[in-house]
């Protein structure tokens, strides 16, 4: 069973909670940040996963004061786009076509905020080989729906048989690098 430690998860994430399970620690709160998402004018997609996951960890901060905070952030990216969350299933049919045949990248970036509000950030960059989706295999996919409430894919499921190569964190696709993660953590004390 996970060991409670002393610091606050700054996400509702499932699966970022399953990935500090995995650790064997467990947040002693979990607060989901209110923030604006919209990616700036001309930011990179590694500069703007690193702001997300830095100002969802200082909101959550804010509203605790002299807590230790950790936030994360995920995205896909191919070329310099950003894949955006798909909200129907037409979007994430375009999604699929355009993940498929080629190599993107998964960026998740993770912070953590000292009792000082002192904010540390790592990112990791994961570079995954799509193989070429017949349209069955979009249709299929799209129908399971295990796309909602991510941008691009889950991994941790029916997409996996349609990576033909990962170069990079598994645990950062997921959702949160769990090497990146638990340096930060035991930089503040947390082990």
């Amino acid at each position: 069973m996970p060991s409670v430690r002393d610091f606050i998860l700054a996400s509702g994430s499932p699966q970022r909670i399953a990935l500090l399970r995995q650790l064997g620690i467990e947040p002693k709160k979990i607060q989901s940040a209110d923030i604006d998402e919209t990616p700036h004018k001309h930011e990179t997609p590694s500069a703007y996963v690193k702001r997300m996951a830095k100002e969802k960890a200082l909101a959550v901060a804010a509203q605790n004061k002299g807590e230790i905070v950790l936030g994360g952030d995920t995205i896909v990216v191919v070329g310099r786009h950003i894949i955006q969350k798909a909200h129907t299933p037409d979007e994430q049919e375009k999604v699929m076509q355009l993940l498929s045949g080629c190599a993107n990248k998964v960026l998740s970036a993770v912070c953590v905020v000292d009792k000082n509000g002192k904010a540390a950030i790592k990112l990791s960059i994961t570079r995954i080989i799509v193989k070429h989706l017949s349209n069955e295999e979009i249709k299929h996919y799209v129908a399971s729906k295990e796309w909602e409430g991510c941008a691009g894919f889950k991994v941790e499921g029916m997409m996996e048989g349609y990576v033909r190569k990962m170069i990079g964190s598994y645990s950062g696709v997921v959702g949160l690098p769990l090497y990146e993660t638990k340096c930060l953590l035991n930089g503040v004390g947390i082990k």
